[in-house]
């Protein structure tokens, strides 16, 4: 958290993109620190000074970057139907930020046929599902028929499993859980198949020191009801982290480039990192009171 918040200017946007050229592409970052964010505040594992930094970010999120979410509203004119502006509010939304115009945009273009016809990856989909659920709305597509199309779901082959596909799995269950919040909505099947073959695949990518999806398997680690927070790859995963607290992606940390260089290859790691540790401590919390997880009891 203090290396997101000393590199706090990292998370610009570019108003004079052309819209052609992805006007929403750095949109995602602010979204992902948000929901990262909150679920620290959920836990409720995470020390003071670490709580006050993250209000802070977020607050700075809110106020400079996206200009009290009028670069939301802003997205949301130049791509009407694109979920981008949707996914970065949402968890500002839930945390007390409120822009009414999104309010009205994101009611009214989720009506659309347009909406609910975009075609998009299958987790991808589940997640703008699970995303209007948690606004309130009815999803156009059930997030139980979203679920059954994704990789997940069918329990394929598990050593055909890539780093595409493994980043499928994370947010399908990232998205099941609510991001942690709730272990026992991830269905039993799925649950005991991550259970067989989630040790397999933290291996794997420990010994390729990929530690952006390491961390992200370490999450689902902890979204199962049963997580193993294995110790070995909690002290490989921990050693990569630098001194200022950022986590390089792969391997090492860049040894070229300026500053937003930098930031753009470890910040996402980074802030995974959070989500990681964040979650792991809350269940080991829970199984040291030998109580089942229950997030919103710390919170």
């Amino acid at each position: 958290m203090e290396w997101l918040y000393e590199h706090r200017e990292g998370f610009r946007l570019e108003p004079d993109a052309d819209p052609e050229t992805g006007f929403l592409d750095r949109f995602k970052p602010v979204g992902e620190v948000a929901m990262i964010c909150k679920v620290l505040f959920r836990e409720g594992v995470a020390g003071s000074h670490q709580v006050d930094l993250a209000r802070r970010l977020l607050d700075h999120l809110w106020c400079d970057v996206l200009d009290g979410g009028r670069m939301l509203e802003e997205g949301q004119r130049r791509e009407p139907i694109s979920p981008v502006p949707f996914d970065v509010y949402l968890p500002f939304w839930e945390m007390g930020y409120r822009r009414p115009y999104v309010d009205r945009a994101v009611r009214l273009n989720q009506r659309l046929d347009s909406w609910a016809a975009m075609e998009m990856r299958p987790v991808r989909r589940l997640g703008l599902s699970a995303f209007e659920h948690r606004f309130g709305l009815t999803p156009r597509i059930p997030v139980e028929d979203a679920a059954a199309r994704t990789w997940l779901a069918r329990a394929p082959e598990p050593w055909t499993v890539e780093g595409y596909a493994a980043y499928d799995v994370t947010h399908t269950v990232f998205h099941l859980t609510d991001w942690g919040a709730r272990p026992a909505d991830l269905p039993p099947a799925t649950a005991d198949y991550l259970a067989t073959w989630l040790p397999v695949w933290l291996d794997d990518w420990l010994d390729l020191r990929r530690w952006d999806l390491l961390g992200e398997l370490l999450v689902v680690d902890a979204c199962l009801e049963h997580p193993t927070l294995d110790a070995r790859t909690w002290r490989a995963f921990a050693a990569a982290q630098q001194p200022d607290g950022a986590m390089p992606a792969v391997r090492d940390m860049p040894e070229e480039g300026d500053e937003d260089a930098v930031f753009d290859v470890v910040y996402h790691s980074t802030v995974v990192a959070a989500f990681a540790a964040t979650l792991a401590t809350s269940r080991a919390f829970s199984r040291l009171a030998g109580a089942p997880p229950s997030p919103g009891a710390t919170a």
